[in-house]
C-alpha cells in the first residue's frame, strides 16, 4: 500500500510538472506573439507616416534653373543647379552653424568647420580627382557631380573636430561632436542630410558630418518625421 502511494504521488508530481511546463511555454508563446504584433504595429505606423508624407501635394517651382519644393531649395542626383549659380555662403546659414559650433564648444566639444560653399568649378575639380582615384561608381557614393552638390547652394557645411582623426569618415558618428550633432543639429536649423541606412534614397553613403540648413522650424519638422529630405518633399 505504501509503495502504491509513493507511485501515485510520483505520477501526480510528474503531471503537475508537465502542466506547469505547458503553461510556461504558452505564456512565452503569448509574449512572443504580443512582441511580434507590437513590432509589426510600429513598422506599420512608420510606413503609414512615410506614406502620408509622400502622398501630400507638394508645390514645385523652378526659378532661373533652381528647383524649390514647398519653398525649399533642393539639389540631389536627379535635380541639378545651373553652372553659373554661385550665391556664395548663405549668411543666415553661416550664422546658424557658427552658433551651433559655439554651443557645442561651450559644452566641452571641439568643432571645426571643414567645408562650406563650393562653386561649380571647384566641385568639378574635386569630383574628377575622386573618379581618377577611386573610379566613377565608388566616387559617386561620396562625391556629387558638378551641378549636383549641396555645397553649391551655400546652405551646406561639413563639420569635423580639432583632432581631425575622423573627419569625412563614418567613424565621426562615434566622436563626441558627431553624437552631439545627431541629437542637436535640428535645434539650430540643420539636418544630417545623408542619414545612415538611406543610401538607396539619397544616393550617397552615410555622412554624419554633412549638415544642410533648412531653418529651425523646417529642420525640426523633418527631424520629427524621421524622413530623408527626398521623402519629406515627396520625391521618393
Amino acid at each position: 500500500m505504501k509503495k502504491t502511494s509513493i507511485i501515485l504521488c510520483t505520477l501526480l508530481l510528474a503531471s503537475c510538472n508537465q502542466l506547469t511546463k505547458q503553461a510556461d511555454e504558452k505564456h512565452a508563446d503569448n509574449n512572443t506573439t504580443q512582441q511580434s504584433a507590437q513590432t509589426k504595429s510600429e513598422q506599420s505606423t512608420s510606413q503609414q507616416s512615410k506614406s502620408q508624407q509622400s502622398n501630400q501635394k507638394h508645390k514645385r517651382t523652378v526659378k532661373q534653373g533652381v528647383t524649390y519644393i514647398d519653398g525649399i531649395l533642393i539639389v540631389n542626383k536627379e535635380i541639378a543647379l545651373p553652372q553659373d549659380y554661385a550665391p556664395g555662403e548663405n549668411q543666415e546659414a553661416r550664422a546658424a552653424v557658427d552658433t551651433l559650433m559655439a554651443a557645442g564648444n561651450q559644452q566641452g566639444l571641439h568643432f571645426a568647420l571643414r567645408s562650406g560653399f563650393r562653386s561649380y568649378e571647384t566641385q568639378a575639380s574635386l569630383y574628377n580627382s575622386y573618379v581618377a582615384r577611386d573610379g566613377q561608381a565608388k566616387a559617386e557614393m561620396y562625391s556629387a557631380k558638378p551641378g549636383h552638390s549641396e555645397h553649391q547652394t551655400g546652405l551646406a557645411f561639413d563639420l569635423g573636430n580639432e583632432a581631425a582623426n575622423d573627419d569625412f569618415k563614418t567613424s565621426f558618428e562615434q566622436t563626441a561632436e558627431g553624437k552631439w550633432l545627431k541629437e542637436h543639429a535640428h535645434e539650430y536649423g540643420f539636418i544630417i542630410r545623408y542619414p545612415k541606412g538611406q543610401t538607396d534614397i539619397t544616393g550617397y553613403q552615410y555622412e554624419p558630418w554633412h549638415l544642410r540648413y533648412l531653418g529651425k522650424e523646417t529642420a525640426q519638422k523633418v527631424q520629427a518625421t524621421g524622413l530623408t529630405l527626398e521623402e519629406y518633399l515627396g520625391l521618393k
